[in-house]
């Protein structure tokens, strides 16, 4: 396993985790939590269950937030980043607390893990695809993330081993169609970035043709996204635009699939972005079993 993987969890600050739980937990029980009153506050053990083989544990700095904000403990058995399986059902964690609590922060604690994981897993997928076949580009992920999540989907892309693109609208200038169109001309709008984002930031400019991607580069964009691109056109424009602008980065966007990826793949581009890493993503199937308490019967003299 990789360092970054399972040390991507040292990028997370300590208040986002307790924020992010905090929010999740006031969400499910925003009052009363009636069904506590059915099994009381009894130290009970629950076990985390893993029922899709060959799935890659992302999620697990959450999980363990959720349950220490209602007191509970986490112990786990596989280290973030790792690959789980291939047995059909594997033991991931074990959660020990309060009964109450732990029910309680059970639906919250699964759901982030489940959906770390999947993207996780098709992020793993992805950029093994891009190993295999010598790519040494950047796999990427999008903005298309779930409102409220974000940060949990961008930090299960680094666990699987690709490039989370921007985080929001603050860490670099992404100029697409629409804001050429209302600011007149991809030269104009380039321009106007460049007076209020100064060296800090990268400047990228989305284009439908290699004529709009020299206009970008020559403007000064660091990037072009050559969007919607089919892999042929994509790599002649790449190669024009590489050879007039050597430090240009090329990215290919719109239409990628993980069906179609390694079409895309040359040496004149450097990212490849889908938009599928997070939209459509398939979950990974945890369940949360509690143990039944084992009846001990004494000996009678």
């Amino acid at each position: 396993m990789s360092p970054a993987l399972h040390t991507a969890a040292h990028m997370i600050p300590p208040h986002a985790l307790t924020r992010l739980a905090q929010e999740w937990l006031g969400e499910d029980a925003p009052n009363f939590d009636p069904a506590g009153v059915c099994v009381g506050s009894q130290e009970i053990e629950a076990r985390l269950l893993c029922k899709t083989p060959h799935s890659v544990l992302a999620g697990s700095p959450f999980f363990t937030a959720v349950f220490t904000e209602v007191g509970c403990t986490v112990d786990w058995v596989f280290q973030e980043g790792t690959e789980i399986g291939p047995d059909a059902i594997t033991l991931t964690a074990v959660v020990r607390g309060p009964a109450r609590c732990l029910l309680l922060g059970e639906r919250p604690a699964l759901n982030c893990l489940a959906r770390a994981s999947g993207i996780a897993t098709r992020c793993s997928q992805l950029q093994a695809m891009a190993t295999v076949r010598g790519w040494h580009g950047e796999v990427a992920g999008t903005r298309k993330t779930t409102p409220g999540f974000r940060l949990v989907e961008k930090y299960a892309m680094l666990v699987g081993g690709v490039s989370m693109h921007r985080q929001d609208l603050s860490g670099m200038v992404m100029l697409k169609d629409n804001h050429i169109w209302a600011s007149g001309s991809i030269t104009q709008a380039v321009k106007a970035a460049r007076s209020v984002c100064g060296f800090s930031s990268k400047i990228e400019v989305e284009c439908c043709s290699a004529e709009e991607g020299r206009e970008a580069a020559g403007a000064g964009a660091d990037i072009v996204m050559l969007d919607n691109f089919q892999p042929q056109e994509l790599h002649v424009a790449a190669q024009a635009l590489k050879e007039e602008f050597p430090t240009l980065l090329i990215e290919a966007s719109g239409g990628v699939t993980p069906g179609n990826m390694a079409t895309y793949f040359s040496p004149h581009v450097d990212i490849i972005s889908l938009g599928c890493i997070t939209q459509g993503c398939p979950v990974v199937d945890f369940s949360l079993k509690v143990q039944k308490p084992v009846a001990h019967s004494s000996l009678q003299e």
